[in-house]
């Protein structure tokens, strides 16, 4: 399945907190958009295994995903190598996307940047003709290297170099991320358990804040920041005023 727009995270939910309205954008545009989880977050207080399998599910179901799958590495033990890097190298080039969105190179969580960084080094080995992969069907695959990699911001805040206005999607947004009802603050049900950094209405109203903040960037209602460590090429001049500030 050729996608347009990948977003690779290594926890179920980590796209949802920090891309999705940009996601939804892209689908609204209709184009293909899909999303690889490295992990099932089993290693998350709150939740188990099938709860986030189905929470994750029904986040691409609000999304309106064309694709989403997990790659079943071990939350919290994964390493950037050769194996986990020929992981990834088999889904970008069984969707073939033109842009990835991918965890940010450092981050409170350390899962965040160790997948930013092998997200980004499998990107790149991805388009070397002489690694050898094959499909689910033991077909060989072709070389694949996307057009651009974007790192979305997480927990840290960074100056972002690109800001994409998600105003007319915040709400389909904001309920993506509820659809995590074991990991958020989503209505009094969400006090009961052991609570953690991300289990509290003022982590949610977090959200909403750094949306803002993006959008101010921009002066629009909300956005989403991402970081790039490649220079971002535009055919016109026109592109830099789609939006006025």
């Amino acid at each position: 399945m050729k996608l347009f727009v990948l977003a690779i995270g290594v926890h179920p939910d980590d796209v949802e907190l920090s891309c999705s309205g940009t996601l939804i954008n892209e689908v609204r545009k209709g184009n293909a958009v899909g999303v690889v989880d490295l992990t099932r977050g089993e290693l998350g207080t709150r939740g188990t295994i099938e709860t986030r399998a189905a929470e994750a599910a029904k986040a691409a179901a609000v999304m309106g995903l064309s694709a989403r799958e997990n790659l079943g590495m071990r939350d919290g033990f994964f390493r950037n190598d050769e194996e986990h890097q020929m992981q990834v190298i088999r889904a970008i080039r069984k969707y073939q996307p033109e842009v990835i969105l991918a965890n940010i190179l450092d981050d409170r969580h350390p899962d965040h940047g160790r997948a930013g960084k092998l997200i980004t080094e499998s990107a790149f080995l991805a388009g070397l003709s002489k690694i050898e992969t094959f499909d689910e069907k033991g077909e060989p695959q072709q070389r694949w290297r996307p057009k651009q990699v974007l790192h979305y911001i997480q927990d840290r805040f960074y100056e972002p170099d690109l800001v994409i206005d998600i105003s007319d999607v915040f709400e389909q947004r904001m309920e993506a991320i509820k659809a995590y009802a074991t990991q958020f603050h989503v209505g009094p049900a969400s006090a009961q358990g052991t609570q953690t950094y991300i289990s509290s209405s003022a982590f949610m109203e977090s959200l909403v804040s750094r949306a803002r903040l993006m959008g101010k960037r921009i002066g629009v209602e909300f956005a989403e920041g991402f970081v790039t460590q490649k220079n971002i090429g535009i055919r016109s001049l026109q592109d830099l005023v789609l939006i006025e500030t």
